[in-house]
């Protein structure tokens, strides 16, 4: 009995660990997108976000979406659930992240991120601002 809690014990803390650095690449990237760093942030997103939309396309999205709501002024967590399937993508290991954000010029938003696994890092396949 011992060695069935013990490796559940094992398991749980390996999901938490995944979801944590998963939480922690996430919000890495928003840094990129806080500092106005559009370019560097789609550079940094895995090749299914890379593919949906173009460098162009993102720069100017984020320039009229993002921009607008002025500096992320407190960032916290709503939640991270993981999946290995989603709708309109391939099967894999994801991640989807809601965070409460207060922005300068939008309080309570709900940002969501999706990051997916790529060999060892987990990358930005989604972004949406509610």
């Amino acid at each position: 009995m011992k060695k069935i809690i013990s490796i559940a014990f094992v398991i749980s803390v390996a999901a938490f660990a995944g979801e944590q650095k998963s939480t922690e690449s996430a919000i890495e990237w928003l840094n990129l997108i806080d500092s106005g760093s559009y370019e560097k942030s789609w550079n940094q997103s895995a090749p299914l976000l890379q593919s949906q939309v173009t460098k162009e396309q993102w720069i100017q999205a984020m320039n009229q979406v993002r921009a607008p709501l002025g500096e992320a002024m407190s960032r916290e967590v709503n939640s991270a659930d993981e999946h290995t399937s989603l709708p309109n993508v391939p099967d894999g290991d994801y991640v989807v992240i809601t965070l409460v954000t207060n922005f300068e010029n939008k309080k309570a938003s709900i940002e969501t991120i999706t990051v997916s696994k790529i060999g060892n890092e987990w990358k930005a396949v989604g972004y949406f601002i509610k």
